[in-house]
């Protein structure tokens, strides 16, 4: 009866009975991670984006003050 108590009060809770993430859930973090950086950096140094940064840098230095 004290494990079905247990199991519920943590359900109630909203926290699992997990210490951690396991290896791979790791794993699968650290892939998702490299492939959002490989798409993050492909769009940052594609050429629409590098003409509108330095479009942009260009207006903001060349404001008179």
């Amino acid at each position: 009866m004290r494990i079905i108590w247990v199991r519920v009060r943590s359900a109630l809770s909203g926290r699992a009975n997990d210490a951690g993430m396991s290896t791979s859930e790791y794993a699968m973090g650290t892939i998702a991670a490299c492939a959002f950086a490989a798409v993050l950096y492909k769009v940052v140094t594609s050429d629409v984006v590098s003409t509108a940064l330095q479009s942009t840098i260009g207006k903001a230095l060349d404001v008179p003050f």
